[in-house]
């Protein structure tokens, strides 16, 4: 019996310090991680829309629904937003660059967890090319990747649907 206590106990103490180390370096690295993945949006940003020269960030309560892109004399040229979407192993995150005009400038996944060789390839640029410069209504016709058609999909529906939402909103910002 004083044996078992004695596992327990020193279980115990590796759990706790365990415990402790992992809260330690997370707060030592949290600041650094929000800072790189503020750094990869920015960057997603411009690769999708590069003619934009400072985005303004639209949010509802503490949440980004779009950001709005202005090129160096000041006009508004479109929109930038990010689309997600359920793959077949995990959410697709898309960064999506739009004019006003609702024509999809380009995009860039920013996320995803897909089969190697099969899914991943959705983040290729040959996938993401077949997006620039397509106009809302035939973003639905952009063809799948062969053995990856649910990542596809995912990444094309969530386009289109998240793309039809903030050309409602923007319809009136000319």
């Amino acid at each position: 019996m004083r044996e078992i206590l004695r596992y327990g106990a020193v279980l115990a103490l590796i759990c706790i310090t365990a415990a402790f180390s992992l809260s330690m370096v997370n707060s030592f690295t949290k600041a650094k991680i929000i800072a790189q993945a503020n750094a990869e949006e920015q960057a997603s940003l411009k690769e999708v829309l590069p003619q934009a020269e400072r985005f303004e960030a639209v949010k509802s309560a503490s949440e980004v629904i779009y950001y709005k892109a202005y090129d160096n004399k000041g006009n508004f040229i479109g929109v930038a937003f990010k689309a997600s979407g359920e793959g077949y192993s995990s959410t697709i995150d898309t960064m999506v660059g739009m004019t006003r005009e609702g024509t999809i400038n380009a995009i860039k996944i920013i996320s995803q967890n897909e089969t190697p060789g099969l899914g991943t390839r959705v983040a290729e640029d040959a996938f993401a090319s077949r997006f620039a410069q397509k106009k809302l209504s035939m973003v639905q016709e952009i063809e799948a990747i062969t053995g990856a058609s649910i990542s596809s999909r995912a990444v094309t529906e969530s386009v289109a649907k998240k793309a039809a939402e903030i050309v409602e909103i923007i319809k009136n910002e000319r």
